[in-house]
């Protein structure tokens, strides 16, 4: 499977950011990519107050989403922000292509003096998506610092786990980034494609900027396929699932637990 990584800075104009999409989705389908990853939060930055933005999903951004991967014949991954039963929002993840699929953020970043939970609502369940025959798991973000998710995503059969993220920077942040994509790669035995915001000038409104870039992809064993630096970039990576059966069979931790 070929994955391309889409490191951008979204702006908190939805539609630029739709172009911006639409440009990444037209490279990377002519360099023969099965899959595009966009970051967390890729309709709108943080920048903007979410609930400006957010829409149901079958909304007009998100059915620009789908149109983009039926006209290009591959899978995008992206980050966008849903409506809520409660008032709240939803931080998403659409998936469309061969496959339709949504996640919502479980585990919400309530911490260094944040709280994501007091305007999204958590989702509930786990998700799971198949494209081109390998079952992807799907995580967002604050999502990687949980093991238990990873691991259960690995039992339900995701071979590959995708994580979108707009990583904030601070005193050690890229060393976890690299920590946490490794050991949840490892905790698996799976893929690990994590794709972030690339570093950008601005701040959002508490101060904290938008991402710290380093996107990278993990292999089941914990060896780091690629890693990007902090601007952006659309990159690409071709992934072998056998490798996940070789490390299963060798380290069989999913069985042994």
């Amino acid at each position: 499977m070929r994955f391309a990584l889409a490191q951008f800075r979204s702006t908190p104009d939805p539609d630029q950011n739709l172009r911006t999409v639409g440009e990444a989705v037209r490279s990377a389908a002519g360099e023969g990519a099965n899959v595009i990853v966009f970051p967390e939060a890729m309709m709108c930055s943080f920048l903007r107050d979410a609930p400006e933005v957010a829409e149901p999903l079958g909304g007009p951004w998100a059915s620009a989403i789908r149109s983009l991967a039926a006209q290009f014949g591959l899978t995008i991954i992206v980050g966008m922000f849903t409506t809520s039963a409660d008032g709240r929002i939803r931080n998403t993840l659409v998936v469309s292509g061969g496959a339709e699929a949504h996640y919502h953020k479980i585990h919400l970043f309530d911490a260094l003096g944040q709280r994501e939970s007091d305007r999204i609502a958590a989702g509930e369940r786990l998700v799971t998506v198949e494209v081109c025959g390998q079952r992807l798991g799907l995580a967002v973000c604050y999502d990687i610092r949980f093991p238990t998710q990873f691991l259960d995503l690995a039992v339900q059969g995701a071979r590959i786990m995708v994580v979108c993220a707009s990583w904030a920077p601070g005193p050690g942040k890229l060393r976890q980034w690299r920590t946490l994509t490794e050991a949840r790669a490892m905790d698996s035995t799976s893929f690990v494609v994590a794709v972030g915001q690339a570093v950008s000038g601005e701040k959002n409104p508490d101060g904290t900027p938008t991402g710290i870039g380093h996107s990278r992809v993990v292999g089941p064993t914990g060896r780091v396929l690629l890693e990007l630096g902090e601007g952006e970039e659309l990159a690409f990576v071709d992934i072998d699932p056998r490798q996940v059966d070789i490390a299963r069979a060798a380290l069989p931790v999913l069985g042994s637990r």
